[in-house]
């Protein structure tokens, strides 16, 4: 096997990430274990409150469906259980070891794809800085967990197409988003081999689910009747709403703060039918698409995404981590075109800190700080997500049939070969 030659520059770079890193998740492991306390709620309740009821109910054999918080695939009672394998530490200690573990995983495989030849450890930068500026929820939480499934699979896609699609598959049963991950895999025989395997995984864990614990499926009508939530771009019309005289409230509704009252069941609504629209315009891509180079399906998976993210009717600050993860392996190519969206869901992340939990009480009581400070983070979000999809059209819908169409124009030799030049 061929060994890798690392560069002097590049080794100081992945020795100093990898130092960022052990600084930065410590202060994070700090804020988790309450030596350190930020302004606002407290991140850590969803562990040691819901997390922790949860694994007493799934450790008897079903899903807590009673609860109207658990809203999740079957797969994710897997790291809600998780804490059972360190017995020596109680619950929420060992989640949040068990989350750095996985930031840990997620560092190792952007660090190992940034070494190969054509790649670069930029990906690597962007989750060792993204992270943080989180804060504690992103250990506070199990998406950073998903996040080593979704990043694996993406970096598999090109090898290993069977082994991706069950990694997507998987990730989908822990929290449905890395379903998105394969809309950009390359026609042919890779995408029959990916989406063939994702399918018979996705089939075979959830009939297992079924026929092992009551209340699978649960998880597929639980949101139907959620509200808007506080910190979601829809919920920008009642914040601005409530200075001139709407009647609605704020209340805490399926595990999070939610708009109730007038109008607010037509803008969730629109927030569906956004995210149908954006179906359409993935299927158009697809359909459109004329060339799928190394990086398509990183890119079409981070667009997919914040597609979702912007449009749906719920924006939590740990949706964050999902976005983060996928423009981590975006930026692991050379020449990625997804640079300034990934900068774009960087400053939206350290908005996200300040939005929840610092300046949370602002956000839900609709100040003008705190709508601005929403509409700031809301605003970085959707400004990604529209760079990131036109670049994605350009570069493999509109480019390449421009090109071809200029060489449709070239003119070509006669035939009989090429024209010969006549002596002086």
């Amino acid at each position: 096997m061929e060994r890798t030659t690392v560069a002097p520059g590049a080794r100081r770079s992945l020795v100093l990430a990898v130092a960022v890193w052990a600084v930065t998740r410590a202060v994070l492991l700090l804020c988790v274990f309450k030596v350190l306390v930020l302004p606002g709620p407290d991140v850590t309740s969803d562990i040691s409150v819901i997390y922790q009821g949860w694994y007493e109910v799934l450790s008897a054999g079903a899903f807590p469906v009673d609860d109207v918080a658990w809203q999740y695939p079957p797969a994710a009672a897997l790291p809600v259980l998780s804490p059972g394998l360190l017995p020596f530490l109680d619950y929420p200690s060992a989640f949040y070891v068990l989350a750095w573990l996985a930031d840990a995983a997620v560092l190792v495989l952007l660090l190992r794809a940034g070494r190969a030849p054509g790649r670069q450890l930029t990906g690597a930068w962007v989750w060792v800085a993204g992270v943080p500026l989180l804060g504690p929820t992103a250990y506070a939480r199990y998406d950073v967990m998903v996040a080593v499934v979704a990043v694996a699979a993406l970096l598999v896609l090109r090898r290993r197409p069977r082994a991706a699609g069950v990694l997507a598959a998987f990730g989908a049963l822990l929290k449905v988003w890395p379903a998105l991950l394969l809309v950009g895999t390359p026609r042919g025989r890779s995408t029959r081999a990916c989406w063939t395997a994702g399918a018979v995984t996705a089939a075979t864990a959830a009939t297992l689910f079924a026929a092992g614990m009551p209340g699978a499926h649960a998880f597929l009508t639980a949101q139907r009747d959620r509200g808007t939530e506080v910190e979601s771009l829809g919920a920008l019309v009642f914040h601005g709403a409530r200075h001139f005289g709407w009647e609605g409230q704020v209340v805490l509704n399926y595990g999070s703060m939610e708009f109730i009252g007038p109008y607010v069941t037509e803008v969730s609504r629109i927030a569906l039918a956004l995210s149908a629209l954006a179906v359409g315009w993935l299927l158009l891509w697809r359909v459109r698409a004329a060339e799928f180079g190394p990086g398509t399906p990183c890119d079409a998976a981070f667009a997919a995404v914040l597609l979702f993210t912007t449009t749906s009717r719920v924006l939590s600050p740990q949706y964050m981590v999902w976005l983060l993860c996928l423009a981590a392996v975006c930026l692991t190519l050379r020449g990625s075109r997804q640079v300034l969206p990934a900068v774009l869901v960087l400053a939206a992340t350290a908005a996200t800190l300040l939005e929840f939990p610092i300046r949370f009480a602002d956000v839900v009581a609709s100040t003008p700080f705190g709508v601005a400070l929403l509409a700031l983070r809301n605003g970085l979000l959707a400004a990604a997500t529209l760079v990131s999809c036109r670049r994605l059209w350009h570069d493999t819908v509109t480019a390449p049939r421009r090109a071809d169409a200029a060489e449709a124009e070239v003119p070509r030799p006669a035939q009989g070969g090429p024209s010969e030049r006549l002596p002086h």
